[in-house]
């Protein structure tokens, strides 16, 4: 194996540099949680407009909530080299944050397993604020998604992770 795909380095690339799935069989089954964080900006009308409920297109929290467990169940689909999961649980929290004016949503996911379920949860926060522009986009095309990021890591042999124990910082 290739200094590379040791230790801390890429794991799904292989000795000859080729892209491969990681081999998970041998891993131990241990509970793991991820927690992931992104915003949609938006003008503060667009936000009232959201919070009201009066959104043409219908409830676009429930339907972004929606949108989010549905993409985390999909995930191996979307991204080539994971593994797909049996997932015991997809929480997605959409609250308003009148300083950016926007959303924030935060995307929690769980499974026992053999590997991590931090694409889970980015791939559910995003997919959830994409669902919020596509829903309010009539009224506000210069809407920003942005500071999509994993907060959280638990469990598997690299053990807990924070945002504040290495993370970059951003919103």
């Amino acid at each position: 194996m290739s200094a590379s795909a040791e230790g801390k380095g890429l794991t799904h690339i292989d000795a000859a540099g080729a892209a491969h799935m990681v081999d998970v069989s041998d891993k131990a089954v241990t509970s793991r949680i991820a927690v992931a964080e992104g915003t949609v900006t938006m003008r503060p009308e667009t936000l009232e407009l959201i919070l009201s409920g009066n959104a043409k297109k219908g409830d676009v929290i429930a339907t972004a909530r929606i949108a989010g467990i549905m993409a985390a169940k999909k995930t191996h689909e979307l991204i080539p080299l994971c593994h797909p999961l049996a997932l015991s649980k997809v929480t997605i929290d959409i609250e308003p944050d009148t300083t950016l004016p926007g959303l924030r949503v935060t995307a929690t996911t769980k499974v026992s397993g053999q590997t991590g379920v931090e694409m889970e949860a980015l791939t559910a926060c995003s997919v959830a604020c994409l669902t919020v522009y596509d829903m309010a986009k009539a009224v506000d095309r210069g809407m920003v998604i942005g500071g999509v990021r994993l907060l959280e890591k638990a469990g598997g042999k690299s053990g807990h992770w924070t945002i504040a124990d290495g993370g970059t910082g951003g919103t």
